[in-house]
């Protein structure tokens, strides 16, 4: 368990900050940046279980927690899931697909892009998703230079889609979905 008795250290005072293997880096290098963004999806979606009750909740806390894992992760660098280090593995990134597979059973299929918005809930689900992205898009170029656990990228790749559908779903089934209108407004 992780103790936290001093908030403040002074150790990034002038720009640089220690990765989990004690390593220490800019604080806007890529590593950073990545792992730095997964929290802020994290946050937004602390903003979205305001608005969140039963099993969309509980999925979101689970969600919550993988994120601090992903967190972990990509704060120590290299991609051996068996390393004995805290690593994302694909059994979260089964679980996502199902619980993806379970609500978009009830849900119609699409037939325009979702605007963001709706319910609050919704709309909270919305801006955690397009943080989620920016995190994966960041991940995808960190591994491009550095090694990455790759289930880290399925995982936040899946995490997008399941945002997605639970704010569809948190839209009373997408019944308050609000639609895209090409050209709508020319």
């Amino acid at each position: 368990m992780v103790t936290l008795s001093r908030i403040y250290t002074r150790g990034g005072d002038e720009g640089r900050t220690s990765l989990g293997d004690g390593a220490r880096v800019a604080k806007h290098s890529p590593r950073v940046e990545a792992y730095g963004t997964v929290d802020e999806a994290n946050a937004a979606i602390g903003l979205a279980r305001l608005h969140t009750t039963g099993e969309a909740d509980a999925m979101l806390a689970r969600i919550q927690n993988d994120l601090f894992d992903l967190g972990a992760d990509l704060c120590r660098p290299g991609a051996d899931v068996d390393d004995g280090r805290l690593r994302v593995i694909d059994s979260q990134v089964a679980r996502l697909e199902r619980e993806i597979d379970a609500m978009n059973a009830e849900l119609a299929p699409l037939r325009s892009f979702v605007l963001p918005g709706g319910t609050p809930a919704s709309a909270f689900l919305h801006l955690a998703r397009t943080v989620v992205r920016r995190a994966e898009r960041l991940v995808v170029a960190l591994a491009e230079n550095e090694a990455v656990n790759p289930a880290a990228i399925r995982y936040l790749n899946r995490l997008s889609d399941h945002l997605f559908v639970l704010a569809r779903h948190l839209n009373d089934k997408g019944a308050r979905d609000v639609l895209w209108v090409p050209g709508a407004h020319r």
